[in-house]
C-alpha cells in the first residue's frame, strides 16, 4: 500500500518549455489548473539573471531578446547528463547562454548575476522553476504547499529521475511521485473520457513536447491503469523544430545580405522566437510571416515560410516519431488494429503533418483531440497528488501500473551485459539473481548498468559497490544479487554471500555515486535557493518603497503646481516644499542597487511630515474663506 503524506500536495508538469502546475478540488472531484500571476495557465521554464534581480518564467522569457546570454532555458535537457555527452555537445552550439565543465563532467550554466559570474547546475535552475509552480500554487490555495508530485518523460534514465527529485528538494519539496508524462496524461484521458468504462481499452499516448518525446500503451479496464510498454527520445521535440527553421532563416539571411548572424547571439534569440511563432501560426495556417526590424547591424528581415517548407525540414524527425510508435507497439506486443484511442498529448502534437502521419500510421483512426495537450499531464500529476495524500478522496480510487524505460542488469566478465530486470517491467519490481565467484576470490566489484546493448561499456553505468570478505578457498562461491526498484523507478541494488554473512548494497537515490548531487550539496543549493528567494523578497520591497516614494513626490510637484495652493502658502512653506522634492529626487535618481530599501521608506515618512501639515493647514485656510 502507498505511503500517504500529510498537507496540501499539488501536481507539477516540469517542462522543456513550459511547466504546468494542478490540484485536485475534492468538492468536484476534478484537477484544476492553476493560472499564474500574468493569467496564464503555463509558465515558461525559463530563468533570467540581471545586474539587479532573478526573473523566472513569463518576465524571463519577455527579456529574453535583450539579455540572452543570461538567459536560461532548456534546463530540462541538461539534467541528469553529462558536459561529455555529444547531445549536450550539439545543444550548447545552438544555445545563447554559456555552459562549462564542473567537477565530475557536470554541466554548468555560466551566468553573471549583480556583476558576478555563477556557475550553476541544472538541478538548481530546475529547481527555481519549481519554486515558481509552487509559488503560484500557493498563492491560489492561500496555504503553504509543501507536497508535490512531479512528472518526466517516461524514457528518462535513472540518472535524471534523480536529478528531477533533487531539484524538488532544493525548490523545499517533498516529492511524493516522479511519474512518467504519458501515464499522468492517460490519468487524465482516462477520468475524463472512460469513467465508468468496463470493457478493456488500449490506449496510445502519443506525447511530443517542446524538448522530449514519449509514446505509452497503456490497457484501461475498469479503475486500473496498465503500462504494458513505453519508448521514446529525450532530446526530440518542438525545441528542434525550431533550430532547423532557424538554421533555414539564418541561410536566407547571409544570401540576401552577404552577412552571417550564425554567432551574434542577440540576433539568434530574436530568429528563434519568431521561428517559435511561426511554428505556432502554421498549426492553423498555410503561411506565416517572419518580420523583425534591425535584427542584425540595423538591417531589417522580412520572410515568410510555408507549411510544406516547414514539414520538408522537419520530416526526418516527424518520421523518427512514427518509428518511435511502431517500436512501442511491437514492445507491447500489439498490432495497429489492437489500440483503441490515439491520444494526443504535448504543444507539438499540434502540427497537422505529425497528425496526418500518425492517422496514416493507424490506417484512419481518429485521433483523440478532446483534452487540453499542454495540461493534461498536469492534470494526472493531480489525480497522482491526491491519492497519495491523506484526507483527499479520489473517485475512483485508481490503481497505477507503470514501468521502467530501460532494463537493469549487472557487467560480467568479459564486458557483459546481464540483464535483471527487462525494460518495461511493471514497478515496483523486486529480482534476485545468483551468480558465482572465481577461485580464491576474496571480493567481488557489482557495477549496475541500465541500457539495452549485449556489452556493459556501451550501457549507462549508475553506479557500483564491492562484496568482500567471501571465502576464497571455494572455486564456485555462489554470491546473490537483489534488484529493487520503486514506485518512482529509482533503484537500491544489494548483494551478500551466505556462508560468510557479508554484504553490502548501493541505494541510487542516496547517491553513493559521484554523478548524483550528495546530500551535502543538496543543503548548499537548497541555503542558495533560500538566499535567491531573500534577495527577491528584498529587491520587490526596494521597488515597492521606490515606487511608493516617486508617487508622493509626484504629488507633492503637482501640488505645487496648483495655482490655488500655492497661494494660500508663505514663503517659508514653498521653501520646505521644494527643499524635500529636491531630496527625493536626487535618492530616486542616484544608485539605486547601492541602496536600501529603509532609505527610501525613511525619505518617504520624511516628506509626508513635511507635505502633510502644509496640505491640512491650505484646507484649513480654504474652509475659512468659504466661511467668510
Amino acid at each position: 500500500m502507498a505511503k500517504k503524506y500529510e498537507g496540501l500536495a499539488v501536481g507539477i508538469d516540469l517542462g522543456t518549455t513550459y511547466s504546468c502546475v494542478a490540484v485536485w478540488q475534492e468538492e468536484h472531484q476534478r484537477a484544476e489548473i492553476i493560472h499564474n500571476d500574468q493569467g496564464n495557465r503555463t509558465t515558461p521554464s525559463c530563468v533570467a539573471f540581471t545586474d539587479k534581480q532573478r526573473l523566472i518564467g513569463d518576465a524571463a522569457k519577455n527579456q529574453a531578446a535583450s539579455n540572452p546570454t543570461n538567459t536560461v532555458f532548456d534546463a530540462k535537457r541538461l539534467i541528469g547528463r553529462k558536459y561529455s555527452d555529444s547531445l549536450v555537445k550539439n545543444d550548447i552550439m545552438l544555445w545563447p547562454f554559456k555552459v562549462v565543465p564542473g567537477e565530475d563532467d557536470k554541466p554548468m550554466v555560466a551566468v553573471k548575476h549583480k556583476g558576478q559570474e555563477k556557475h550553476l547546475c541544472a538541478e538548481e535552475i530546475s529547481s527555481m522553476i519549481l519554486t515558481k509552480m509552487r509559488d503560484i500554487a500557493e498563492k491560489y490555495l492561500d496555504a503553504p504547499v509543501n507536497n508535490a508530485v512531479i512528472t518526466v518523460p517516461a524514457y528518462f534514465t535513472d540518472s535524471q529521475r534523480k536529478a528531477t527529485k533533487d531539484a524538488g528538494a532544493i525548490a523545499g519539496l517533498n516529492v511524493m511521485r516522479i511519474i512518467n508524462e504519458p501515464t499522468a496524461a492517460a490519468i487524465a484521458y482516462g477520468l475524463d473520457k472512460l469513467a465508468g468504462c468496463k470493457e478493456e481499452r488500449n490506449i496510445l499516448i502519443f506525447d511530443l513536447g517542446g524538448g522530449t518525446f514519449d509514446v505509452s500503451v497503456l490497457k484501461v479496464k475498469d479503475k486500473v491503469f496498465e503500462v504494458k510498454a513505453t519508448a521514446g527520445n529525450t532530446h526530440l521535440g518542438g525545441q528542434d523544430f525550431d533550430h532547423r527553421m532557424v538554421n533555414y532563416l539564418v541561410q536566407e539571411f547571409k544570401k540576401k545580405n552577404k552577412m552571417d548572424i550564425s554567432r551574434n547571439s542577440k540576433a539568434l534569440r530574436r530568429l528563434k522566437i519568431a521561428c517559435e511563432r511561426a511554428k505556432r501560426t502554421l498549426s492553423f495556417a498555410f503561411d506565416a510571416a517572419i518580420e523583425l526590424d534591425a535584427l542584425y547591424q540595423g538591417i531589417d528581415f522580412y520572410s515568410s515560410i510555408s507549411r510544406a517548407k516547414f514539414e520538408e525540414l522537419n520530416m526526418e524527425l516527424f518520421k523518427e516519431c512514427m518509428e518511435i510508435v511502431n517500436h512501442c507497439l511491437y514492445d507491447a506486443d500489439m498490432e495497429v488494429s489492437d489500440i483503441h484511442d490515439v491520444v494526443l498529448v504535448g504543444g507539438s502534437s499540434r502540427i497537422p503533418k505529425v497528425q496526418q502521419l500518425l492517422q496514416e500510421f493507424f490506417r484512419g483512426k481518429h485521433l483523440c483531440k478532446s483534452i487540453n495537450p499542454d495540461e493534461a499531464v498536469a492534470y494526472g500529476a493531480a489525480v497522482q497528488a491526491a491519492l497519495l495524500s491523506e484526507d483527499i478522496k479520489v473517485a475512483p480510487e485508481l490503481v497505477l501500473m507503470d514501468v521502467i524505460p530501460l532494463s537493469l542488469g549487472i557487467g560480467l566478465v568479459g564486458d557483459r551485459m546481464h540483464v535483471v530486470i527487462p525494460r518495461n517491467s511493471t514497478i515496483p519490481a523486486r529480482r534476485t539473481r545468483g551468480y558465482t565467484t572465481k577461485q580464491n576470490q576474496t571480493s567481488v566489484a557489482i557495477n549496475v548498468y541500465e541500457g539495452e546493448r549485449t556489452r556493459t561499456s556501451d550501457n549507462n553505468l549508475l553506479g557500483w559497490f564491492s562484496l568482500s570478505g567471501l571465502p576464497g578457498e571455494s572455486r564456485y562461491n555462489p554470491i546473490y544479487v537483489c534488484f529493487d526498484i520503486d514506485a518512482d523507478g529509482i533503484l537500491n541494488v544489494s548483494a551478500w554471500e551466505e556462508t560468510n554473512g557479508c554484504r553490502n548494497e548501493i541505494n541510487i537515490t542516496t547517491n553513493n555515486d559521484r554523478e548524483r548531487l550528495s546530500a551535502k550539496e543538496i543543503q548548499r543549493l537548497i541555503e542558495e535557493a533560500e538566499k535567491y528567494k531573500v534577495e527577491d523578497a528584498e529587491f520587490f520591497e526596494k521597488a515597492e518603497a521606490i515606487h511608493a516614494l516617486d508617487r508622493y513626490v509626484e504629488k507633492m510637484e503637482n501640488a505645487v503646481k496648483d495655482k490655488g495652493m500655492v497661494s494660500k502658502l508663505c514663503h517659508l512653506d514653498m521653501e520646505e516644499i521644494c527643499s524635500a522634492i529636491a531630496k527625493a529626487r536626487n535618492l530616486l535618481k542616484g544608485d539605486n542597487q547601492q541602496r536600501e530599501a529603509d532609505e527610501f521608506k525613511n525619505c518617504l515618512k520624511e516628506v509626508k511630515g513635511i507635505f502633510k501639515p502644509i496640505k491640512a493647514k491650505t484646507i484649513f485656510l480654504s474652509s475659512l474663506l468659504v466661511k467668510c
